[in-house]
């Protein structure tokens, strides 16, 4: 049975776009709210094609200022504005970025119905973005050739399953059952105590997914994803180009897949691919011989189970 907690691929390229790739944009998905990563040029026609609405999208996170991460977003703003969504859309980005989008806007879309958030990123520290609705974001820093950081979807723990066997057996009111599936007792009528877990069995695990790109390889980044179910992590180069991919400030499939053993991931999706790969067989052998496990190579058009790794 497929999770509540997808991701979709919007673009998964590098630094410009090319007949294969669009630049960097996802979509993860999580009981209809929709959290976007990165907005590089082709983003909203990515939306369109695969039927994402624009409507329930309310947290854009910016990874850093380079512009295949980045263009798509005033086109995209002022589509928002277009289209007269409603409600508060916040944007999670560094203060020059912040400042540069609002002289934009202010020339294209002078009236936008809903109201626009800006949320100033940290490039040195982590910081708490998203906590509510079953969920928490945090940013954590990379280490790029510019200012960049790294994002961490958490679900909260869920409530424990109620048995309806013996919830009929003593004859639990409704209006008792959500708080034994947060962990309470039940008291019976003669003071009787049913210890829960007698009442329940335990809920289904916590999913989480961690955004690393753009970056080096660097240790400093495994406590920020330690344990991550899904881990995307650049793969520019393929090992062959490792004194290029240190020097720019990025990956190999190598390193990607390092990352991700050290780390713990359950599974690896790798991607920010260089334009020079067209076929990424090699790409994705690298990081699984270096990972050990289920290794994913993002593609525009997929959406993605987070709790496997595997396509919807």
């Amino acid at each position: 049975m497929a999770s509540d907690f997808t991701l979709s691929i919007l673009g998964c390229g590098s630094a410009v776009p090319t007949p294969l790739h669009n630049p960097s944009c996802q979509i993860l998905s999580r009981r209809g709210s929709l959290f976007m990563i990165d907005c590089g040029e082709g983003a909203q026609a990515m939306m369109r094609r695969m039927k994402i609405p624009f409507s329930r999208l309310r947290h854009i996170f910016i990874s850093h200022l380079h512009g295949d991460h980045l263009l798509g977003l005033p086109g995209l703003l002022s589509t928002l504005a277009l289209n007269d969504v409603q409600g508060t859309v916040t944007v999670h980005i560094f203060e020059r970025g912040a400042n540069m989008l609002r002289n934009v806007l202010n020339v294209i879309s002078h009236d936008i119905p809903f109201n626009l958030e800006w949320n100033i990123l940290d490039p040195d520290g982590s910081q708490l973005l998203v906590d509510g609705a079953g969920l928490t974001v945090s940013s954590f820093p990379l280490y790029h050739r510019v200012p960049c950081v790294g994002f961490r979807f958490t679900e909260q723990p869920k409530p424990r399953h109620l048995r309806g066997d013996m919830a009929n057996f003593l004859g639990i009111p409704p209006y008792r059952r959500e708080a034994i599936r947060l962990g309470a007792d039940f008291v019976r009528h003669d003071g009787t105590v049913v210890p829960n877990e007698e009442l329940t069995t335990p809920p289904d695990p916590s999913l989480s997914y961690a955004y690393c790109s753009d970056t080096m390889a660097d240790s400093r980044i495994v406590p920020a994803i330690e344990g991550v179910t899904t881990l995307y992590h650049e793969a520019t180069y393929g090992s062959e180009l490792a004194s290029k991919a240190r020097e720019r400030g990025h990956s190999t499939a190598t390193e990607a897949g390092e990352i991700a053993r050290l780390a713990g991931a359950q599974n690896l999706i790798i991607g920010h691919y260089s334009k020079r790969y067209t076929d990424l067989t090699a790409l994705t052998a690298e990081a699984r011989e270096a990972f050990g496990g289920h290794v994913v190579a993002a593609a525009e058009g997929q959406t993605l189970d987070l709790a496997t790794a595997l396509p919807l």
